[in-house]
């Protein structure tokens, strides 16, 4: 059966981006170290366009690779899509993925501002969701087409698939980094995510992968 999962990347002290994110900073302040191991991984960097075969293997590499396999839609949050704010008009915003995003779905971005469809090169089309988390996972499982759904980010978009239960497993990639500040994972959750156990735990000496599934369900 398909799954809605997400996989993210968190600092020692719970965050998942740093504070004053902004277009310079589109990972807030210090946000990108968090990510440093991934980007060094061949998966990402081929992902990306980074590199002809270049990039480390291993651990780390296979967990970067599995947030993307059997995926066939991609939901974000519109702090994820960037940082305009307001109704889309006049705006040419595309996303911080240039012309050829990596997601190669459709990716359904949750906004309170109608805007049409995107299509993008390779395969991916941003479309603009206005009525809630529901209608979007609906859309999103109708697009995968028997596929997984991911949860892109970012930690409000996360935080509200939790609150309402629906979400079937994820995977923390958990660094050793203490940013003091920013974006917490585990927020506004109502005591934190209940009725999931840790199936899963692997670690580098750059990152800690921890996956979680619905209890009852390994």
């Amino acid at each position: 059966m398909p799954k809605l999962r997400f996989a993210i990347t968190m600092s020692l002290d719970g965050y998942v981006a740093g504070p004053n994110q902004s277009l310079e900073n589109p990972l807030g302040e210090g946000g990108q170290a968090l990510h440093e191991w991934l980007f060094a991984t061949k998966s990402f960097r081929v992902t990306h366009g980074l590199g002809d075969g270049e990039g480390e293997t291993g651990l780390d590499d296979d967990h970067a690779a599995s947030s993307s396999q059997n995926v066939g839609a991609t939901i974000m949050g519109r702090n994820m899509f960037g940082p305009i704010r307001g109704p889309w008009v006049g705006s040419e915003w595309s996303g911080w993925w240039g012309d050829d995003p990596p997601f190669h779905t459709a990716v359904f971005v949750l906004t309170h501002h109608a805007r049409e469809p995107l299509p993008m090169s390779g395969g991916t089309t941003f479309e603009f969701v206005t009525d809630g988390i529901e209608a979007a996972l609906e859309r999103a499982f109708a697009a995968a087409g028997g596929l997984d759904v991911a949860i892109g980010g970012g930690a409000q978009t996360v935080q509200q698939y939790l609150r309402a239960g629906l979400v079937d497993e994820f995977e923390i990639h958990v660094v050793p980094l203490l940013l003091g500040a920013g974006s917490r994972l585990f927020e506004q959750l109502d005591d934190g995510p209940a009725g999931y156990e840790c199936v899963g735990l692997a670690s580098s000496p750059a990152v800690a992968h921890y996956t979680f599934v619905r209890a009852g369900s390994s």
